[in-house]
C-alpha cells in the first residue's frame, strides 16, 4: 500500500502548472485591466483597497484580534463539515485556540480555513439578505470595503498562522497543503477580480486561461520531442 501522504505529494507536483497558468493569467488579466482598462479608477478597486489598507493599519498595529480569527476559523471547520455531510459534536472556541470534533475529516475540511474567507462570505450574504428589504444601492462602496477589510483579515492571518507548524496542514503533508492553499486562493482572487472589475468578464478569464493551457502544452509537447530527437541520436 502507498502512504496517502506520498499520493498527496506527488498529485500536488501535478498541480504545480496549474497554479503556474492560473498566477500567469491573473496577473495578465489584473495587468490589462489596471492599466488599459484603468481599473484603478473605478470606486470598487479604491473602496476595497480603502478597507485592506485600514485593516492592514489595524493588524500590524493594534493588539490582533485572536479571539474572532478562532471563532471564523473553526467555525469554518464546523461549515465545511456539514457540506461534506458529516456532523458537528462539539465546537469550542478560545483565544490560545479551539477545535471542532466531528464524525467526518479529510482534506477540503482542515485547509478550509486558509482558502474560505468566512467573514468575507458573510458581509456578502448580509448585504445580499438586506438589499431583499431596502435599497442598498447607495451603500455599495460599504460592501466593497467591507470585502476588501475581511479579505485582507483572511489573508494576513493565513500567512501569519502558516508558519506556526499547524497540524491542520501537516496531517495532509505540508507541501500538498501549501499547493491547495495558494491554488484556491489564487481562484477566489481571480474570481474577485472578474466581479470588481466591469472590463473583465467571465468569459475572457477562462478565453485568456485556456489560451495559457494550450501554450503550456505545446511547450511541454516540444521539449518531449526534443528530448527524443536527443535520445534517439545516443
Amino acid at each position: 500500500m502507498v502512504p496517502t501522504r506520498w499520493v498527496k505529494f506527488i498529485f500536488a507536483i501535478f498541480l504545480l502548472p496549474a497554479c503556474a497558468i492560473l498566477t500567469q493569467t491573473f496577473f495578465t488579466a489584473f495587468a490589462r485591466a489596471a492599466v488599459t482598462q484603468r481599473l484603478w479608477a473605478g470606486e470598487e478597486f479604491w473602496f476595497f483597497s480603502l478597507g485592506a489598507v485600514l485593516w492592514l493599519i489595524a493588524f500590524f498595529g493594534l493588539p490582533r484580534p485572536m479571539l474572532v480569527y478562532v471563532f471564523g476559523h473553526e467555525l469554518t471547520h464546523a461549515l465545511w463539515v456539514l457540506l461534506m455531510g458529516g456532523r458537528v459534536s462539539r465546537f469550542r472556541v478560545g483565544r490560545e485556540g479551539g477545535h471542532v470534533v466531528t464524525n467526518r475529516n479529510n482534506f477540503w475540511i482542515a485547509l478550509a480555513p486558509y482558502f474560505f474567507p468566512l467573514y468575507s462570505i458573510l458581509a456578502i450574504a448580509a448585504f445580499g439578505v438586506l438589499s431583499l428589504f431596502l435599497n442598498m444601492q447607495p451603500y455599495g462602496q460599504l460592501l466593497y470595503a467591507a470585502i476588501g477589510a475581511t479579505w485582507a483579515f483572511h489573508f494576513t492571518f493565513t500567512c501569519w498562522m502558516i508558519p506556526k507548524n499547524q497540524t491542520d496542514l501537516s496531517d495532509h503533508g505540508t507541501f500538498f497543503s501549501l499547493v491547495v492553499i495558494y491554488l484556491m486562493n489564487l481562484l477566489l482572487l481571480s474570481v474577485l477580480l472578474v466581479l470588481a472589475s466591469p472590463q473583465i468578464t467571465f468569459a475572457a478569464f477562462v478565453a485568456d486561461l485556456l489560451t495559457n493551457i494550450s501554450n503550456f502544452t505545446q511547450r511541454i509537447v516540444d521539449l518531449g520531442e526534443r528530448i527524443s530527437r536527443g535520445a534517439h541520436h545516443l
